[in-house]
């Protein structure tokens, strides 16, 4: 078996999301290479150098890389495909954008969202939002596949993969990069967090919100939000936890004033400790909560941030 993992990076590092991915890889097989794309990429390619498990790193630097849009990353692929037997990606915006049309131009059907890997054609994903998890057989000759990274633990320690320049393909042109407009904030990444403090309905405004930020400065955590919460304008949608949201997985998880929907249930519910804090004893995020308190949130959140 050989087996492709495509890096998400920003040019400069890797982000969170490809050791993971590379993780779930070295479960597949010891032949694992890297490919990093992109512009002016080397600082990236060099970490993906030292990813344990890696044994090649394949890196193509031209200008149509500096982003990763879907026309040009799904060609790039394309033109190597045939030397591997497996192609994965992080199931993040990054590898939702461009792996389903390589899967289209393989005429291969993707595999999408795996969470476990039972052996070289056969992989479990979660469908009806994590209710259900299903094992897959894929008889294709090329496996396409997109990964959970909160079910795999980052690959961790120390490698040196060989480092190998592949031919860029010619830009398709059929799209521009515009431009993006990036959320900034001294509080960590959701998807990096190892603390999170979510809050739902039950905030009642978004000026509630502070409650959660200073809860959070305690504890060095990220902020995050149900989509009920989201859909009734308390935060941004770049808050969003759950199954149309982000995907997380943190050492903690704070669930605040959160009745626990299923689509937000499967957004956070591998989380390794979950602290449930709603006035409803009956709310379904009490099912699936480590510790909980049925409490007025108005009252537990800042004695909890007092006692902290």
């Amino acid at each position: 078996m050989a087996i492709l993992v495509i890096a998400e990076h920003d040019n400069k590092q890797l982000k969170t999301g490809t050791t993971n991915t590379i993780a779930a890889a070295a479960k597949l097989g010891a032949d694992v290479s890297v490919l990093v794309a992109g512009h002016q990429c080397a600082d990236a390619a060099a970490a993906a150098a030292k990813v344990p498990g890696v044994a090649k790193v394949l890196v193509v630097d031209a200008e149509q890389y500096a982003v990763p849009l879907a026309e040009n990353f799904a060609a790039l692929v394309l033109s190597i495909a045939d030397k591997f037997t497996h192609i994965l990606a992080p199931a993040t915006g990054f590898g939702k954008n461009f792996m389903p049309r390589v899967a289209a131009l393989l005429d291969v059907a993707q595999i999408s969202d795996i969470s476990g890997i039972e052996s070289a054609d056969t992989f479990v994903r979660p469908i009806y939002a994590g209710n259900v998890m299903a094992t897959v057989q894929s008889k294709d000759r090329i496996k396409v596949i997109t990964v959970r990274i909160t079910a795999f633990d980052p690959a961790e320690g120390a490698g040196q993969a060989a480092t190998e320049t592949v031919a860029a393909v010619a830009d398709s042109g059929l799209t521009q990069f515009k431009g993006h407009e990036l959320t900034k904030s001294a509080r960590p990444e959701l998807t990096a967090a190892r603390v999170i403090v979510s809050g739902g309905r039950g905030m009642g405004n978004g000026e509630n919100f502070k409650l959660l930020e200073a809860l959070a400065d305690k504890l060095g955590a990220a902020v995050g939000a149900s989509r009920a919460a989201v859909d009734s304008g308390f935060v941004t949608n770049d808050y969003q936890v759950g199954q149309t949201g982000k995907i997380v997985a943190p050492e903690l998880y704070i669930a605040v004033g959160i009745s626990g929907a299923i689509q937000h249930l499967a957004g956070m519910k591998d989380s390794k400790v979950i602290v449930a804090i709603n006035k409803d004893a009956e709310a379904p995020i009490f099912s699936v909560a480590n510790y909980w308190l049925v409490e007025d949130l108005f009252k537990a959140v800042p004695e909890l941030t007092a006692a902290l």
